[in-house]
């Protein structure tokens, strides 16, 4: 078998040495260059957060205070249902039969899930899910916003009768179960979201 010839990188290599044959290296001058300083970051995220939570605190949405019990735990029962309901949500009587996560997500796109995650499971005929907010760990103040928006914007689905906060193994004060009317219920729910 015959050797691959060489000849056309050892040409580059004596031509690449002639050509800088004549070069020296710069004398080192003892000066150290520092990298320029950084501008000190601004915060806009949490500027538009602020700004969308004064807003919502304006809006004409009911407030979601109201929905809170001792401390901070989430319960909500739509007017007209017994409060048994409630107590059998936090018991677990019944299955979660679907989930979704919107933690780390903007409200826009938390809000839109949510309507898009509740009209697919009315629609699959699914009576319990659990919806995922986060803690709020890593918000301003260590404030949970998209957990209070959650809340708001649950207690303004016609198809949604109670919700309450998650056991802990279920993910405690981070989530939130959700119980939905039953598919041919009397009850008209809307599928669309009420500021669409």
């Amino acid at each position: 078998m015959a050797k691959p010839n060489k000849q056309p990188r050892d040409d580059a290599a004596e031509a690449f040495r002639e050509a800088v044959k004549d070069v020296q290296p710069l004398p080192h001058t003892g000066r150290v260059v520092h990298a320029p300083e950084r501008p000190t970051p601004l915060p806009r995220q949490r500027e538009q957060d602020d700004r969308q939570v004064l807003a919502d605190s304006l809006s004409s949405e009911p407030p979601v205070e109201a929905a809170l019990e001792s401390g901070e735990a989430l319960a909500y029962v739509r007017e007209g249902m017994s409060t048994q309901v409630l107590r059998k949500l936090r018991a677990g009587v019944w299955a979660v039969q679907d989930e979704l996560d919107l933690h780390g997500l903007r409200s826009e796109e938390a809000r839109e899930l949510l309507a898009q995650f509740l009209g697919g499971a009315l629609r699959r005929g699914q009576r319990c899910v659990r919806v995922i907010h986060g803690k709020g760990s890593r918000s301003h103040n260590n404030e949970p916003v998209l957990k209070r928006k959650v809340a708001g914007w649950l207690r303004q689905r016609a198809e949604v009768l109670a919700y309450c906060e998650a056991r802990p193994a279920e993910g405690g004060s981070g989530a939130v179960v959700v119980l939905l009317q039953a598919r041919g219920s009397k009850r008209k729910a809307r599928e669309e979201d009420p500021e669409s």
